[in-house]
């Protein structure tokens, strides 16, 4: 009996959840097969919720994240005539059955960079761009959650208001795929969570990272593995010049310990980039920021072309608004970033969002190639709407008719251009007065027109 010995009725191909079948163009029943078989997840004995109808209905909440569980069901099979929809306890619990581990392995077999050397932005040089960084997300308050995650505090005002995760992920900059994620407790740090993602960044690949991350041992470990670096240091770390360079940067060394830079032993040499910001409007202004990279060559790798490629880091922080603020914001129904009330299903729910937030990257990746565009001038928001509306109607007889659902929607999506990104700022502040940040006030609502592009305020330090 296909489908894991699931007794509700198939369509014509055998699908149970035929309103998913577009899902499988990226995400192949013989893959959800595999890893099932591969975390020993078989029903021994027929039912309506077998593990396999499970495991695309937890994927499904990852793009219905606005539906209750049942309501994911519905959206996801066309019921027969007389047919009733499993009851939510049901679906809790062989989502429950299905545990984390097929979701889990599912995403590492599944998910993978899309960009390609022709796709407009995802490369530098022939490296591919790679970016690190992290968030905290509110997970229901729970006494399981509470224990299993912890919470911030905020000294003699109390709690904060909900348990918090740690997530660092690794994120494909040309087209935002989140490649990898690394999952802590709020008391983890980032650094604590980097080691889990080494084996996901590929070999030849430019990585790019913020000022929190850098060490020697990290520097040493991302070197020796073939990766690229292009990093920001913290202020008063020193870098003695060895060689300055035409460019306005220099190589130094950076040591294992003081005393091995008293001896100058173990060194490794790279190259250090200083410049300041002389727009007031923009962010930074005032401050020397300082670039660490192992590109040594400055004719190649010129100052002023690397500085604004740092700058693309920023693509992991839209990948994590795309998550948190559009595919599965907050709501009346949701005050936490996540709605599961246990470990394993925050967990479970975790992959269930990022493996939905590939497919939907991969349509505006497919999509923008058929015009020629960079994925990032697509609205990320318009296509995971358009999705959102297409799939349950996806009618399939047959592999024409599947290709020619998904050319309607690609051309759909490219109808979703994004015009050019304005020369624009956001102050660093917010609403929630419990952060290092300044607070929000009335004047970081519309701040004046910035004058100038970025490249044109970098002055190079000496």
């Amino acid at each position: 009996m296909r489908q894991g010995c699931c007794v509700l009725p198939a369509d014509e191909s055998g699908r149970i959840l035929d309103r998913l079948a577009m899902l499988e163009k990226f995400i192949t029943p013989a893959v959800i097969r595999q890893v099932l078989a591969w975390a020993g997840r078989i029903n021994v004995r027929a039912c309506k919720l077998s593990h396999e109808v499970m495991m695309w209905v937890v994927l499904a909440m990852g793009i219905f994240t606005d539906m209750p569980i049942r309501q994911v069901f519905r959206l996801s099979r066309r019921l027969r005539p007389g047919e009733k929809t499993p009851v939510r306890s049901a679906l809790c619990m062989a989502r429950r059955r299905l545990g984390v581990e097929p979701v889990r392995e599912l995403f590492r077999q599944v998910v993978r960079p899309l960009a390609t050397p022709q796709t407009p932005g995802a490369f530098f040089d022939g490296m591919p761009l790679f970016a690190i960084d992290g968030t905290v997300l509110d997970v229901p308050d729970t006494p399981a959650n509470d224990v299993a995650f912890g919470r911030p505090s905020g000294g003699d005002r109390g709690d904060g208001a909900f348990p918090q995760l740690r997530k660092l992920s690794l994120v494909e900059v040309g087209t935002h795929v989140e490649v990898a994620f690394a999952v802590g407790t709020y008391r983890t740090s980032e650094q604590a969570l980097l080691p889990q993602l080494w084996s996901s960044v590929p070999p030849g690949a430019l990585l790019l990272w913020d000022r929190n991350f850098f060490s020697y041992d990290r520097w040493n470990e991302a070197i020796s593995r073939g990766i690229h670096l292009l990093v920001r240091l913290q202020a008063g770390m020193i870098l003695k010049p060895l060689q300055r360079l035409s460019d306005g940067s220099y190589l130094a060394k950076i040591y294992p310990t003081p005393y091995a830079r008293q001896k100058d032993r173990d060194g490794i040499v790279v190259r250090v980039i200083r410049y300041t910001l002389d727009d007031p409007l923009r962010a930074g202004h005032g401050e020397e920021h300082t670039l660490l990279t192992d590109l040594l060559d400055h004719r190649c790798y010129p100052a002023m072309v690397l500085i604004p490629e740092y700058h693309e880091r920023w693509e992991n922080e839209l990948t994590y608004d795309e998550q948190k603020a559009h595919q599965d914001p907050r709501r009346i129904t949701k005050p936490a970033h996540l709605r599961s009330e246990t470990p394993a299903g925050v967990l479970q729910e975790l992959y269930a969002v990022s493996l939905a937030h590939f497919v939907i990257r991969s349509f505006m990746v497919s999509a923008a190639a058929t015009a020629g565009l960079d994925p990032d001038r697509l609205s990320f928001t318009g296509c995971f709407q358009i999705l959102k509306c297409r799939l349950p109607e996806c009618m399939v007889t047959g592999e024409t008719s599947l290709e020619a659902w998904l050319d309607a929607v690609l051309a759909e999506m490219v109808q979703e251009c994004l015009p050019p990104r304005r020369n624009r700022v956001n102050p660093r502040v917010i609403k929630r007065k419990l952060s290092k940040w300044a607070k929000k006030r009335p004047e970081h609502c519309r701040p004046p027109p910035l004058t100038k592009p970025f490249p044109a305020c970098v002055v190079m330090a000496n």
